[in-house]
């Protein structure tokens, strides 16, 4: 038992360490990209990006399916049932690698032609197929073996091994574009980079497991991914829907001042993940043991975590997100990156998506697919057409305003949704801590605000003011707790001592 909650403990730290270590890639790789080549490269390179990652739609719901086939057989030691699994997955992966190739082709030789740059139609193809080695090179080879990984509980593994490689991938952005300020040749060094990951993991699962490459394939595995399929879209709209728009009714510097924003929200976003996603097999176990009443009790502790931490984190990003972005693109002056409306309804919206966390969570291990399918579809139909209706008008603040509204939509439904269909929770529990978080986070912000101003746009004073801003803000927030979830923060407490 003991080495298990050591393992468990590794995955936990692992996966924040990565999600860490990816951040700072993300605030250095584009400062690079700004200073070097300027917002319209930063904004095509963005954009591109998420083009690209368009195709992951095909993908349906087989990551969550692939996992759950593989949780019993690993337990059991059943090596023709994980081998089957895993030809299965390989095989899969292997069309949709191919898929990819020819939608990157067709994308190549589209996207030139419908985007409004000062680029070459060759200087944006030729981009487009550099970028897309990466991702080509992930569905080809590495997916497979990164999942069986994942549901052995050697997540550890897996966020090592991509630590690594985001850190020699930023030194040779460091170097190359000193000595080759070529945005060509950096990416295409770039992916290279990244061919050695496959390797890794494929060693390391020959060596450990059992693998029948003669085992037949599992087609029912295959049919089940579509459960999850709505839900895959919404999450990919969400990622991706804002710089899609962007780049079809705006430029690529306005796509630029949205991906630098976002990194801000994106990460702390990210964070919150991968602090839910340590609990949620958790929660997933108490679910299956068919025990409402300690289900409860754990969901209301989880869920005060998540609003504690979530509303933290944002509370402080908001206060810093602008500053942070004026620091970020100093001595960049082809287009002005301070958007601080623009900016707030970015947080507002991440916010609203994190909170939902524990209810999407229970719903997912409840095997309630076929019950958000038509919410799913709907916050991806509402975050389209808003977006699309309001970016002629308002620009990067229209797609926020769409965001928005589709995040708060999807919210309430699992809200009420979980009183009916899973734990008979009323919904006065979420808006109650909702209230508690929100006056608490506007009594910190009038604080920080009137008592200690930024004044001062550098390094130093960032760095000082995101400390002395955090402290202030946690320190309302636990006398909020204290008054109002008094009995939570001490079931925490004990749990994080334990």
């Amino acid at each position: 038992m003991k080495n298990k909650k050591n393992v468990t403990l590794i995955n936990i730290i692992s996966s924040l360490l990565l999600q860490v270590v990816t951040i700072i890639s993300g605030f250095i790789v584009p400062r690079i990209i700004l200073t070097t080549f300027g917002s319209e490269v930063n904004g095509l390179v963005s954009s591109l990006t998420q083009f690209l990652n368009y195709v992951g739609i095909l993908e349906g719901g087989l990551t969550g399916v692939v996992l759950a086939n593989l949780y019993k057989p690993l337990y059991k030691k059943d090596y023709k049932k994980i081998s089957s699994v895993l030809k299965t997955t390989i095989s899969f992966y292997r069309k949709l690698a191919l898929i990819f190739l020819g939608y990157t082709i067709i994308l190549s030789i589209v996207y030139p032609l419908i985007t409004k740059t000062s680029f070459s139609f060759i200087y944006i193809s030729s981009l487009t197929l550099i970028l897309s080695m990466t991702l080509f090179i992930q569905y080809n080879f590495s997916l497979s073996y990164r999942l069986l990984l994942q549901a052995d509980k050697k997540v550890y593994i897996v966020s090592f091994t991509q630590i690594i490689f985001i850190i020699v991938n930023v030194l040779v952005f460091l170097v190359m574009s000193k000595l080759f300020p070529n945005i060509h040749l950096i990416k295409f060094a770039s992916g290279l980079i990244f061919v050695l990951q496959p390797l890794i993991f494929n060693y390391i699962v020959h060596k450990n497991y059992q693998i029948d490459k003669d085992v037949a394939e599992d087609k029912k595995l295959l049919n089940s991914r579509w459960d999850g399929f709505a839900i895959n879209v919404a999450a990919f709209v969400h990622n991706n829907t804002d710089v899609t728009i962007l780049t079809l009714f705006t430029s690529l510097k306005t796509v630029s001042v949205y991906a630098v924003h976002a990194l801000v929200s994106t990460g702390l976003k990210k964070l919150i993940q991968s602090i839910s996603s340590a609990i949620g097999p958790s929660i997933g176990h108490l679910y299956a043991k068919d025990n409402p009443e300690e289900l409860t009790k754990k969901f209301e502790l989880y869920e005060f975590l998540i609003f504690f931490i979530t509303f933290l984190m944002f509370t402080v990003g908001g206060l810093l997100i602008s500053p942070f972005v004026q620091i970020f693109t100093k001595n960049v002056t082809d287009i002005n990156y301070y958007e601080p409306l623009f900016a707030f309804l970015l947080i507002v919206s991440e916010l609203v998506y994190c909170i939902r966390e524990p209810y999407v969570v229970l719903a997912y291990s409840a095997n309630k697919f076929q019950d958000l399918k038509k919410v799913s579809y709907l916050e991806a139909i509402i975050n389209i057409i808003i977006s699309i209706i309001l970016v002629n008008i308002f620009g990067l603040i229209g797609v926020a305003i769409g965001t928005t509204i589709a995040m708060t939509y999807r919210t309430l439904f699992h809200v009420y949704y979980l009183k009916d269909n899973i734990i008979k929770r009323s919904p006065k529990h979420f808006y109650k801590k909702f209230f508690v978080f929100t006056l608490s986070s506007l009594i910190s912000v009038l604080l920080c605000i009137m008592l200690l101003p930024i004044k001062q746009y550098n390094f130093i004073t960032f760095i000082i003011y995101g400390v002395i801003y955090s402290i202030i803000i946690l320190v309302i927030y636990l006398i909020s707790s204290i008054i109002f979830y008094r009995d939570d923060l001490v079931k925490l407490k004990k749990k994080l001592i334990k």
